[in-house]
C-alpha cells in the first residue's frame, strides 16, 4: 500500500473579544459545505513571524487593524487520512494569540477577494460558548476556555465639595465613549503611574480632565470597583482597581472645562448632591462612597 504524501502546515489564529462579543470569520464555500465559524488567520508565510501573520490574516478577513499579545497557545493536530485532492498524512501546528481592536473599530468587512472568508462578524460570547453557533474545533475548544485579561489598577481621585445642606454640589466628570459605563458620572481622577504619588496623580487628572488647579487634602476614602468590559484600548478586561479619594480644596467660582481631548472623559460639572440622592444623575459608585465617608450622603 503506498503510504500518502506528508505535509506540515504552520498557521496562527487571534481570539478577539470586545463588549462580550467575539470576531469570527465564516468559512467560504470553499471550504465548508455547510455554516461554520472560525478564529481569524490563517498561514504563515516564509519568513514571516506569526504575530505579523495573524495582523495581516485579520486585516484580510476582517478589515480590522488587530494589536496582538506576546504569547501563544499551541495545538498539534496530527491526521494521517486527511482528504483534500487525495490522501494525506497531514500535521497541523496551530498559534493561537489574545489580541485586542479598537474601542472605536469600524464594522467587519472581508478585504480579501476569492478567500477562505464568506464573512465577518462579531457575535455573543454567550452564544458561542453555548453551542448555538457551529465552530470549528479549534474556536470551540479556545472560546470555552476563554478569560479576559486579569487587570489590576491603583487610581487617585479628587472629593472636590463646594456649598452646604441643599445646595452642597460635588464636582464630577462624565465618561466618555471610550470607558467602561459611558455617559456614567464620576469623580476626577485616572491611574497612578509609577513611581507618582497619589497626591500628585490627583493634581494631575484634575488639571486633565476639568483644567482646574486646587489644593490636595487628606485621604477621605479608600474604595474598589470590579468588572468585566471594554478597556479604552479595546480589550477585554477583568478589571479590579482600587481607588483611592483625596479631599480637594477649590475656589467657589471655579468653572471646569475639559482639556485633555479623546480621552476617557467628555464632559465636567458641578452636580447637585440632591441629584445623586435621587438618583436624577447616574453616577459611580465611588462618588456615593467618598459622599459617604465626608458625610454628605449616605452610601448606596
Amino acid at each position: 500500500m503506498a503510504t500518502a504524501p506528508r505535509a506540515q502546515r504552520l498557521a496562527a489564529y487571534v481570539v478577539v473579544v470586545r463588549d462580550h462579543q467575539v470576531l469570527l470569520c465564516r468559512l467560504s464555500e470553499r471550504v465548508a459545505d455547510t455554516e461554520l465559524w472560525t478564529l481569524p488567520g490563517g498561514g504563515v508565510e516564509h519568513g514571516e513571524h506569526p504575530r505579523d501573520a495573524v495582523v495581516r490574516e485579520v486585516y484580510e478577513e476582517t478589515g480590522l487593524q488587530v494589536s496582538v499579545g506576546e504569547t501563544a497557545r499551541v495545538h498539534s493536530v496530527h491526521q494521517q487520512n486527511f482528504e483534500r485532492d487525495g490522501l494525506w498524512d497531514y500535521h497541523s501546528v496551530r498559534l493561537v494569540y489574545d489580541g485586542h481592536v479598537a474601542a472605536d473599530a469600524p464594522a467587519p468587512r472581508v478585504v480579501e477577494v476569492d478567500g477562505t472568508t464568506a464573512e465577518a462578524r462579531w457575535i455573543s460570547l454567550t452564544d458561542v460558548v453555548a453551542g448555538r453557533v457551529p465552530l470549528v474545533p479549534l474556536a470551540r475548544e479556545e472560546l470555552r476556555a476563554y478569560e479576559p485579561v486579569q487587570v489590576q489598577r491603583l487610581t487617585a481621585s479628587a472629593l472636590a465639595v463646594r456649598g452646604t445642606g441643599e445646595d452642597a454640589e460635588v464636582l464630577l466628570t462624565r465618561i466618555s465613549a471610550l470607558g467602561a459605563h459611558p455617559g456614567r458620572w464620576t469623580l476626577p481622577g485616572g491611574g497612578v503611574d509609577h513611581g507618582e504619588t497619589p497626591a500628585a496623580t490627583v493634581a494631575r487628572e484634575l488639571a486633565e480632565e476639568t483644567g482646574l488647579t486646587g489644593e490636595v487634602g487628606a485621604l477621605v476614602t479608600v474604595a474598589d470597583t470590579h468588572f468585566h468590559g471594554t478597556a479604552p484600548s479595546g480589550r477585554h478586561e477583568d478589571y479590579h482597581a482600587v481607588q483611592l479619594v483625596f479631599a480637594v480644596r477649590l475656589p467657589d467660582d471655579a468653572v471646569p472645562e475639559v482639556v485633555e481631548q479623546g480621552g476617557t472623559t467628555d464632559a465636567a460639572a458641578w452636580v447637585r448632591v440632591g441629584a445623586i440622592e435621587s438618583g436624577a444623575i447616574e453616577v459611580a459608585d465611588v462618588v456615593t462612597v467618598a459622599l459617604a465617608a465626608d458625610g454628605r450622603q449616605p452610601s448606596t
